[in-house]
């Protein structure tokens, strides 16, 4: 059986302005798209666009083939592939061509917009993170946490009821495959846990380089 899939994210660290044309002539129409897009961080773990166009500078009816493109470039970022998110994208500024300019050229123009500034950008990794409460006997609390935090586990509390001790711990998803196996055998089957999602934090700079590594 293989192990399972973990879906890992990237971010940004901080912000990028690209100013991206896309110009092609040909014997009939051309191709003509200009966006100036600011990529920033997004601490509220999603993905934001942000139209700020002044005046008449894109006609309005292209800003929603401007997003497209955007999202477009988003779904691979430039680390290992994975979806950024994290990120707000800010159009600023661009301008069009009466005749040239389209709906498609600008959704392409934004793409290709969009994966050059993410080339520049100060990439991240970003891995789901475990919120866990694990009841054990008290008796077996050294060799629990002593596993948790070979795992990259961070404690949250602990707390005490009869002989059960209750750990509340933050963990990476990575290192949870196979955990019931492990803490049947460390408590000899007396422990029990549950697991609920917790959102996405970054990467250690080691780790990441080696998930990196394997893709």
């Amino acid at each position: 059986v293989s192990t399972p899939k973990v879906k890992y994210k990237e971010g940004i660290t901080a912000g990028v302005i690209e100013n991206g044309k896309d110009v092609k002539q040909t014997g009939g129409h051309g191709q003509y798209a200009h966006v100036v897009l600011k990529l920033s961080p997004n601490a509220e773990e999603k993905f934001e666009f942000k139209n700020s166009i002044k005046g008449g500078n894109i006609p309005s009816q292209y800003i929603p083939s401007i997003e497209a493109g955007v999202k477009m470039g988003i779904e691979s970022g430039p680390l290992a592939g994975y979806p950024v998110r994290n990120l707000t994208v800010e159009l600023l500024d661009g301008s069009f061509h009466e005749v040239d300019s389209s709906d498609l050229a600008f959704k392409i123009g934004s793409f290709e917009t969009m994966k050059k500034a993410l080339k520049k950008a100060a990439h991240i990794l970003l891995e789901p993170i475990m919120e866990i409460e694990i009841r054990t006997p008290t008796q077996y609390l050294g060799d629990v946490l002593g596993d948790m935090s070979s795992r990259r586990g961070n404690m949250g509390g602990l707390t005490t009821e009869g002989n059960l001790t209750i750990i509340r711990a933050f963990v990476p998803l990575a290192g949870m495959f196979g955990y019931a196996t492990v803490i049947r055998s460390l408590t000899q089957g007396r422990a029990s846990y549950v697991m609920s999602p917790k959102g996405y934090e970054r990467v250690p700079q080691q780790v990441a380089e080696n998930i990196i590594g394997r893709e």
